[in-house]
């Protein structure tokens, strides 16, 4: 038998009242197309007689006993026998024959090729009013900042890829949160994306979809989150960071005024939080981001490589021992102050700020080194997966 040239993979959970029709039009476009393909549906537990729709329409039902979109998903692409493959949903609201444009363009090399529903057609009533003006734009805009993309519609069910490259990104999630795992990891490891305007249909099942608003909404944006450290944690860790240590540079020698405003002690405490805090967040980005390549959720990054490749335990401890030799030498010094004034209370102009710097040096030893240490455990982990 002739190795098809394209899979198209349908999830299915009850679909039985417009899988037949899903699976007629799929066949359709093949063989308008004149290509070789076959038609996978996914079948993640129905119990409406999805199956037996799928197979006297001459499907091939792949069975994925574990729950959830994506775990459905996966199942049927890994079953596919084809290089090309184009998914597509089972509620009709996909024309699955109208993949002209996305052969095309794997034909000619792209990797990934997205529809695209804002810039070709929906259809009145095939999308929510929120989710076409709101959740949708608002989730591939932030998709596009934190991940440098140009895809316009992160969330289209109706995409097609090379399978040697969705094997290369490696998904892992099992839920919704699927495909837009798959649009960001495609990026992050560089493929090759391009975008084809399609038309949005309605519907064509009387039940409500499977798709909840604000909850599916939610674990989209909070996974999109977790992808992003150097939004999360390094850049605002970063801003805070410069912030709190410029303002206790500044209040260093004194109470310093801008025009009739003071700015004295309760400032330098407020730098001085600052500053720890926006360590602690840089530092809690680079263990996500480490344990992240070491799990292989994120590709590893030549500068980011080098970066960590500096941050070895050595290193960290011998940063964190001398921030806490300096913590305990201010410290000390208050602390002889205190004893040379007969242990009476000290002038808080005179002690403050040292208290508070070797205070902020103390924890940051402790910071750093726990850090370093925990960074070099996640990279036993990186060299056990080489």
């Amino acid at each position: 038998m002739k190795t098809p040239e394209i899979s198209v993979v349908i999830p299915c959970l009850n679909e039985a009242e417009t899988l037949a029709q899903v699976i007629r039009k799929a066949r359709a476009g093949l063989q308008r197309l004149g290509v070789t393909g076959e038609i996978i549906v996914a079948d993640n537990g129905s119990n409406d007689g999805s199956q037996a729709i799928a197979a006297d329409e001459g499907a091939r039902v792949v069975p994925v006993p574990q729950r959830g979109y994506g775990a459905a998903l996966h199942g049927g692409i890994t079953a596919a026998q084809a290089e090309f493959i184009v998914m597509g949903d089972a509620d009709d609201s996909y024309d699955l024959g109208a993949i002209d444009e996305f052969l095309v363009r794997l034909r000619a090399g792209a990797d990934m090729v997205m529809g695209n529903r804002f810039t070709g057609h929906i259809v009145p009533g095939a999308m929510p009013w929120l989710h076409q003006w709101l959740g949708n734009p608002v989730l591939s805009w932030l998709g596009r900042v934190l991940f440098d993309s140009a895809v316009g519609d992160f969330h289209c069910g109706l995409r097609a890829f090379r399978k040697s490259a969705w094997e290369r990104i490696q998904l892992q999630t099992s839920g919704m949160e699927y495909a837009s795992e798959m649009v960001i990891k495609a990026g992050l490891f560089g493929l090759r994306i391009e975008e084809v305007p399609i038309t949005l249909y309605k519907d064509g099942r009387s039940r409500p979809p499977h798709l909840r608003t604000w909850r599916d909404g939610w674990r989209h944006l909070r996974f999109m989150l977790a992808y992003a450290p150097d939004w999360v944690f390094l850049l605002p860790g970063g801003v805070l960071s410069v912030v709190g240590a410029v303002a206790m540079m500044w209040l260093w020698p004194g109470p310093q005024w801008i025009g009739a405003v003071a700015f004295d002690i309760n400032t330098f405490v407020v730098a001085a939080i600052s500053l720890l805090s926006g360590v602690q967040l840089a530092l809690f980005g680079l263990m996500a981001k480490k344990y992240m390549v070491a799990s292989g959720l994120l590709p590893q990054s030549s500068r980011f490589a080098k970066f960590s490749g500096m941050l070895t335990l050595e290193y960290g401890l011998i940063v964190g021992f001398v921030l806490l030799v300096l913590g305990c030498v201010m410290v000390g010094r208050v602390f002889g102050m205190w004893q040379d004034g007969g242990f009476q209370q000290l002038d808080p102009s005179q002690s403050a700020r040292q208290t508070v710097i070797g205070a902020v040096a103390i924890i940051l030893a402790g910071q750093v080194g726990f850090t370093s240490l925990f960074l070099s455990i996640l990279g036993l982990n990186v060299r056990a997966r080489v």
